[in-house]
């Protein structure tokens, strides 16, 4: 199958669209942009979502961290403000182990505002990964499983208000998303290779990662 035709059986949406018209409404919208296309009972059915009050409190307080704040705090300060403005008192860290020096540090600065911490480690309940129906091939990073079902039942039992993600694995995190029941907030994202920093392989990904961000590369690694 040649480029066009692969190109003509994409399904387009926001991430193909160049215009960002969505931003400052000054260019044009695309035929297949989502606001355009956008039904009046989806619109209908989000803004009234919206008007709960949990929902419009994060949504206005978040909107004012980052009108304030923009481009002048970090991603902890901006975590520290959010919650303070929400009103905030406990919250919880769900953290894999491997981080847990960054987490410890992450902990004392929130008792410094006055917040209360409760942090759970992703190996706590420490389940065999064999007993689970993991490969015993993938122990090489450590005989027990990660755990974030656990982490969210746990920080849900002691009555965590917001809870930080602090580099839990692909997947796990979206685990640990699907089941916490307070409001949840990613301050690390796990990359060994790049120093938890994984942008900047999209920076590079016309450069030195060009070739190892490939389909035919990733098919071969799959493969081995």
């Amino acid at each position: 199958m040649n480029q066009n035709k692969e190109a003509d059986m994409i399904e387009r949406s926001c991430v193909d669209c160049g215009n960002n018209n969505c931003r400052k409404e000054q260019g044009n919208f695309p035929d297949f942009c989502a606001t355009t296309q956008l039904s009046e009972e989806t619109k209908a059915k989000v803004i009234a979502r919206y008007q709960e009050p949990d929902n419009h409190k994060v949504m206005v307080e978040s909107a004012m961290v980052e009108s304030e704040y923009y481009c002048k705090m970090t991603r902890v300060e901006e975590t520290i403000q959010f919650a303070k403005q929400m009103q905030y008192h406990k919250i919880g860290i769900a953290t894999c182990m491997g981080l847990i020096r960054e987490t410890r540090v992450l902990a004392r600065i929130l008792r410094e505002h006055g917040f209360e911490v409760y942090g759970i480690g992703c190996k706590a309940g420490t389940i065999k990964k064999v007993d689970m129906g993991i490969p015993a091939s993938c122990e090489n990073t450590g005989l027990n499983m990660c755990n974030p079902i656990l982490q969210a039942e746990l920080l849900d039992e002691a009555g965590t208000e917001l809870n930080i993600v602090v580099g839990l694995c692909v997947g796990h995190d979206s685990l640990f998303y699907k089941y916490s029941k307070a409001p949840t907030t990613t301050l690390i994202v796990k990359d060994r290779v790049l120093g938890h920093n994984p942008v900047s392989a999209l920076y590079q990904a016309d450069g030195y990662y060009k070739e190892k961000l490939s389909a035919d590369e990733n098919t071969m690694i799959s493969q081995k």
